[in-house]
């Protein structure tokens, strides 16, 4: 399997950031989609983000790259320690608009009549709605009468910033002093994973839920808060033997999925998450907050 890039500060240290790598980023979790949704009671809609998953992957094979920052924004964010691709404050290139017509397209010949009516509607909206909802899910507010397009509209952003982050020059990516965003676009982690790859078996890395940039991050402790291992606790679905658990922080009251993928190598903190939605209902039900999003889930959407 080929691994993502990484960045060490020298070849003796494990990676600081691991980047998504393009070639297999969406694909590895088209395939871990598929097989999640077999005999899943949610099947229907992890087959569906399966295709969505493999429409990213082709969409990003082919997306030309997107206008970068200049070198002073990029030094100028890397003396200041901010992130070079800030998503909520980067003027984003229209050629996102283009990516998520294809997705639409690439989705439209096996969906239900229900979810091709959808599809149909969002691809008729003029640039202005499309950017109007791009700037609530980046500040991941998913309120809105258009919550019902974010997922698809979260999805073709996630391939906008996947490829601005690896096209970035290696430099301009350095890990910030706070640890609970994204050191490339400031987003909130949609959790963390154990077991990144090969390499960083047993180190916990925190992944960005909108560019999938990883980024290392201590062991046991509060990705929102800090709070160190004595007052994080951990939960899981009884008699799940699967390798999602979550991370409830006593402290400041949310939770961060956890997927141990050190214990199973073909899973995806993404495609995993959204297999285990009854985790988040357990964790709901124990008075946790969720701590950072899954842009392909509104909750209260179906």
């Amino acid at each position: 399997m080929q691994e993502p890039s990484t960045l060490t500060p020298s070849p003796s240290q494990p990676p600081v950031l691991i980047l998504p790598n393009p070639a297999t980023h969406f694909k590895q979790r088209a395939q871990r989609l598929d097989v999640l949704a077999q005999g899943h009671a949610l099947g229907d809609f992890l087959q569906f983000m399966a295709s969505l998953a493999r429409a990213q992957d082709a969409a990003l094979q082919q997306f030309p790259t997107p206008t970068l920052p200049d070198a002073a924004n990029l030094q100028r964010a890397r003396e200041h320690g901010m992130p070079p691709l800030a998503a909520q404050s980067l003027p984003r290139d229209t050629v996102w608009h283009a990516g998520l017509h294809h997705l639409l397209d690439a989705l439209a010949p096996t969906a239900n009549a229900a979810t091709q009516a959808l599809l149909a509607e969002l691809r008729s909206l003029p640039g202005e709605r499309l950017e109007a909802m791009a700037a609530r899910i980046v500040n991941t507010d998913f309120s809105g009468a258009d919550a019902r397009y974010y997922p698809l509209v979260a999805a073709a952003l996630q391939v906008y910033w996947a490829k601005l982050v690896t096209s970035l020059p290696v430099e301009a990516l350095v890990p910030l002093d706070v640890r609970s965003v994204c050191p490339a676009c400031g987003c909130l982690p949609v959790g963390s994973v154990i077991g990144a790859h090969a390499d960083v078996t047993g180190l916990r890395y925190a992944q960005c839920s909108l560019c999938g940039v990883q980024w290392n991050v201590t062991r046991a402790s509060c990705l929102a808060c800090g709070a160190g291992e004595d007052r994080v606790g951990y939960h899981s679905i009884e008699g799940d033997k699967g390798p999602m658990q979550a991370e409830g922080c006593d402290e400041c009251h949310t939770y961060f999925k956890l997927l141990r993928r050190d214990q199973e190598g073909s899973a995806d903190l993404t495609a995993d998450d959204l297999a285990s939605l009854a985790l988040d209902m357990l964790l709901d039900d124990a008075g946790f907050a969720r701590g950072g999003p899954n842009l392909l889930f509104v909750p209260g959407e179906s």
